[in-house]
Formats: C-alpha cells, sequence, structure tokens
C-alpha cells in the first residue's frame, strides 16, 4: 500500500500518491459505471476518465485517514482562559452521502475554554477531517461539536453549519439560491446569553 501523503501535522495536504490497488478497483469500477450510462470509455476524453476519478475521490474522502482527536491532542496548551474563542467562516466541501453530489459552504465554530486551550488552525482541520467524508449536514455539524467536547473538555462547544447542496440544485427540487443551516450546542451554549453573543458574533463582517 502506497503512503497517502496525509499526516497530522497538515490535513490539508494534498495527496500525490494514491493507493494503487484502491485505485484500480476504483478505476474500473468507474469504467463499468460509463459503459452503462452508454459512453465509449475507449474515446479521447474519456480513457482517462475512471482513473481521474478514481483519485479524485480518495483526495475528497481522504477524512477517514485521520484521527480528529489526534489533530487537537496534538496542539492543547494549559491556559487560563474562560471567554468565547470563535473560528469562523472555514470553508467546508463535503460529499452527500444520499446522491454521491458535493456540498459546500462554511462552518462557524466556537469554545469556551475550562484551563485547555489548542491551536486555532486545528479547529478548522478538525472541520475538514469530518467534511472529507460521506455525510449528511446534520451529523456532520455533530461530530465536530462532539469530538471538541470530548476532547479538550471546554464549559461549551457551539457550530453553526450553512451549506449549499447540489442534489438540490442540480435535481430534484432544483432550487439554485437554498441555503441549509445546522447548529448544534454544548454547555454555556445552552444559555440564551451566551448563544445570541456567538450568533451576533459570526454575523459581524469585518473589513
Amino acid at each position: 500500500m502506497c503512503n497517502s501523503g496525509i499526516n497530522h501535522s497538515n490535513v490539508y495536504e494534498r495527496i500525490e500518491v494514491f493507493d494503487e490497488e484502491v485505485t484500480e478497483e476504483l478505476s474500473q469500477n468507474y469504467k463499468n459505471i460509463l459503459q452503462v450510462l452508454g459512453e465509449d470509455v475507449s474515446r479521447e476524453g474519456l480513457n482517462k476518465t475512471p482513473e481521474r476519478v478514481a483519485k479524485a475521490m480518495q483526495f475528497l474522502l481522504q477524512g477517514y485517514k485521520t484521527d480528529p482527536v489526534e489533530i487537537l491532542r496534538s496542539a492543547m496548551f494549559k491556559e487560563d482562559y474562560r471567554q468565547m474563542v470563535i473560528v469562523k467562516d472555514i470553508e467546508i466541501y463535503s460529499m452527500c452521502e444520499h446522491h454521491l453530489l458535493p456540498f459546500f459552504g462554511k462552518a462557524h465554530v466556537a469554545y469556551i475554554p475550562n484551563g485547555t486551550i489548542t491551536g486555532l488552525s486545528k479547529i478548522a482541520r478538525v472541520v475538514d477531517v469530518f467534511a472529507r467524508r460521506l455525510q449528511v449536514q446534520e451529523r456532520l455539524t455533530s461530530q465536530i461539536k462532539d469530538c471538541i467536547q470530548d476532547t479538550l473538555k471546554p464549559l461549551g462547544v457551539a457550530v453553526v453549519i450553512e451549506a449549499q447542496h447540489l442534489c438540490m440544485q442540480m435535481r430534484g427540487i432544483q432550487k439554485q439560491h437554498s441555503i441549509t443551516t445546522t447548529s448544534d450546542f454544548t454547555g454555556a451554549f445552552q444559555k440564551d446569553a451566551t448563544r445570541d453573543e456567538f450568533i451576533k458574533l459570526i454575523s459581524t463582517k469585518f473589513s
């Protein structure tokens, strides 16, 4: 098995080396799919497509190969800070498990430390690890929240995701401008005042 190119220090590292066995098996399956759909896979525009898609899917679903808990643990520090920490506008790209079509948007994540903080980039990386799996937006939201809550043991965690789903825009109801918003909260963020402060802060636009 070849090195996937993923490590805990840089979740966003581009995969340059792929698992040869997985690539071969996926390529054959995609070739069969194209043939069933009536395409000529030997024509110039398609003869490399099964391999390209096989590699693309390994890249898009690379989140299975990384442990998000270890990402947080790799940069945990003792700190007596008990105010809200927010990382907003984290870009997300994920794949809907129902139709294998992308959904994309932004995640806003906050936590209130309880003696332990983590590197700010680690929050974004945790979001990316869970997003780079077959997902539904509701579960993605809760997984991010649970990972941060269970690992850092903060006073509370808040996660809001706003996303557009191509399964709604390209097929089915075909509503091109619809945005789906999901949220999940623990601890202090279940109090109206704290939650309202978080919502206000993530809604503020900075020039």
